[in-house]
């Protein structure tokens, strides 16, 4: 397998890129006298991805939520009892796995003993098992992880606003699903779900640290023995446009009330446009209220919100929305003082000073980024799995003008695409 090296003269850094020859993408980023070494192997599997066409099908099938999650926790079970984890622990390392709406990724973070953890991240994610037994066991502790969650108000200010955002795409559900979503999944849908979705066309893996991508790579070529036979296709069911409810409140056990305010984007967008859009969206946001706008400032004098109070953007290929949350004593007032200053932007517009002033603070935080090997290795898997170049973020960004924020703007932060969430 051939890296092909690529540089990023604003940045100062490199990155080597292949492809192996089953399919899975490659990607490395030496950081010369860093101690930590990572490495992150990812999928185009996500929590959205409950329709598909499986492998060797022709029509999509639907399969329970949260089975993305679940076929996550199964892989670390090797055949001969022991978990994946336990010999990360014996090399030094700390390893993780987690999924998102869009991804499941596998990972590993160590000072020593690099080439035989890679070699490990990359080998048990290729041997799947799974049994009627273990997987009823699953069940058990993944429904009390759900209960738990479903006891817990930051994630549930957060899915109940996605919930009033979306009507039909499945970022409305949980990650985990439900108690009664996962009583149905048996061995013979996750073995379906994972020769579908862990096929080596449909994965990447990335490394960051001082490491030599030609050993990198000579460990990839060793250890990868499945084949790939190209990329997952997902079904997606329609969204109408506009948030599907106004307001969501839930009542749960708080010190402080809890909020989120998000705006639904309805285009969708894919590539490096997904960049374009997000790097757009947080200008827009931080203006409004970022930690040095008027109206934070205003707010937090107040007494209204405290230091828990941000802003965010989620931007992938089938959803996007804007979202500004935290904690108040009078959430309602929160949401309407934001509401009047987004109507008072989409009819002035952002002017072109707090446009540079947040733009530039947005190039900086991107620039620090690489000055850590796990955020390097996050931010690039994602991204390729995204279907974006990482090294294309100075272009990219020189394209987010003044004009296309304000366009963006008047067309997102429309009081039809926003919905609010409260937890009390």
């Amino acid at each position: 397998m051939k890296l092909i090296k690529t540089e990023n003269p604003h940045l100062g850094e490199t990155m080597y890129i292949g492809e192996h020859k089953s399919g899975l993408g490659v990607f490395v980023i030496p950081k010369k006298g860093f101690c930590k070494k990572y490495a992150v192997i990812g999928t185009r599997y996500g929590s959205i991805d409950s329709e598909f066409i499986p492998k060797g099908g022709n029509e999509a099938i639907k399969v329970p939520d949260g089975i993305a999650h679940f076929l996550e926790h199964k892989l670390f079970e090797q055949p001969d009892g022991s978990n994946a984890f336990d010999k990360f622990s014996d090399y030094g390392a700390n390893a993780n796995a987690f999924t998102s709406f869009n991804t499941t990724c596998y990972l590993f973070a160590c000072t020593e003993n690099f080439n035989e953890c890679f070699e490990h991240l990359l080998s048990y994610v290729q041997e799947p098992y799974f049994t009627d037994e273990n997987v009823e066991k699953e069940q058990g502790i993944i429904g009390q992880e759900i209960r738990m969650y479903d006891d817990d108000p930051d994630w549930r200010v957060q899915f109940n606003l996605l919930k009033a955002l979306y009507k039909n795409t499945p970022v409305n559900t949980d990650i985990s699903g439900t108690v009664e979503s996962i009583s149905k999944i048996d061995k013979d849908i996750l073995y379906t779900c994972y020769e579908t979705f862990y096929n080596m066309s449909n994965m990447a893996v990335c490394v960051a640290g001082d490491v030599d991508p030609d050993e990198v790579a000579a460990i990839v070529e060793k250890a990868i023995v499945k084949e790939g036979f190209g990329k997952a296709v997902s079904v997606y069911p329609d969204e109408p446009d506009g948030a599907y409810k106004k307001e969501i409140k839930s009542s749960l056990e708080v010190s402080i009330p809890l909020f989120d305010m998000g705006y639904k984007d309805n285009q969708t967008h894919d590539g490096d446009d997904i960049l374009k859009n997000e790097i757009a969206m947080k200008i827009i946001t931080k203006v409004i209220a970022g930690d040095s706008s008027d109206l934070y400032n205003e707010l937090y004098e107040e007494g209204l919100i405290n230091a828990s109070f941000d802003t965010d953007v989620m931007c992938a290929p089938q959803y996007s929305c804007a979202i500004f949350g935290g904690e108040s004593e009078n959430p309602e007032e929160v949401c309407e003082r934001i509401r009047k200053r987004v109507e008072e932007y989409t009819k002035k517009g952002i002017c072109a000073e707090e446009f540079e002033r947040v733009r530039r603070s947005i190039l900086g935080s991107f620039a620090r980024s690489f000055n850590d090997v796990g955020s390097i290795g996050r931010m690039v898997l994602k991204n390729v799995l995204y279907g974006v170049n990482t090294f294309k973020f100075h272009e990219i960004y020189d394209t987010v003008t003044l004009e296309y924020v304000n366009e963006r703007l008047a067309d997102i932060f429309k009081e039809e695409n926003r919905a609010v969430s409260i937890v009390c």
